[in-house]
């Protein structure tokens, strides 16, 4: 197979660009509208991106249907969002807040969720996540025109939590506690359970 992106169908650029790039981990996301209402999607382009200012990237991509979703929207007005870990026990409910809802309904009671407050940001955290980042924008970058175009957020790190049962004896993040989700082709998703260590060369 060999594929031009410049003279394929997007949505045939777009499926082998997924299917092959994985796994990707996801962002679960969320922001608030200028009306209050929360919103919480999931992203799997996403990634951190530096440590010294913490920093984590995302792309709230165009609809199929050329329209801004309703989290890149909150961004451009508010520049605060928060990011959990997706984790194994909530992969379900993860998968249900990409849901396409109007902007007055909020995917957070869709779910069956719950929120606390944040301390740094507006955006509410998840209640049953194990850990959340606190992030202010730093920059929107428009990547592209029309539908699947990219938005890369680049936010700022101002405030981590992370639930103690994930530690290890160390008091580092311990995968096998998180058990973190992520995204591969079609409907595919993965667990990190598979684990093999490595030491750094």
């Amino acid at each position: 197979m060999f594929l031009e992106p410049n003279s394929q169908n997007i949505v045939e650029v777009y499926t082998a660009l997924v299917g092959i790039v994985t796994p990707r981990p996801i962002a679960w996301v969320t922001t608030i509208s200028q009306s209050g209402i929360v919103n919480l999607a999931p992203f799997s382009f996403f990634n951190a991106f530096g440590a010294n200012p913490p920093v984590v990237v995302f792309s709230p991509t165009i609809t199929r249907k050329g329209t801004k979703k309703d989290t890149l929207r909150n961004l451009e007005a508010l520049g605060e969002f928060v990011v959990h870990s997706s984790v194994a026990s909530l992969a379900e409910k993860v998968n249900l807040t990409s849901m396409e809802v109007p902007p007055d309904i909020s995917e957070v009671k869709l779910a069956g969720l719950h929120t606390v407050p944040s301390l740094k940001v507006k955006p509410p955290r998840i209640a049953e996540a194990p850990t959340a980042f606190e992030c202010k924008v730093l920059q929107i970058v428009p990547v592209g025109n029309g539908p699947i175009s990219a938005n890369l957020v680049i936010g700022e790190i101002v405030a981590m939590h992370i639930a103690d049962s994930i530690l290890d004896e160390a008091g580092r993040v311990d995968p096998h506690k998180l058990q973190t989700v992520a995204r591969l082709g079609q409907d595919y998703w993965c667990r990190t359970t598979d684990l093999f260590e490595q030491k750094r060369q």
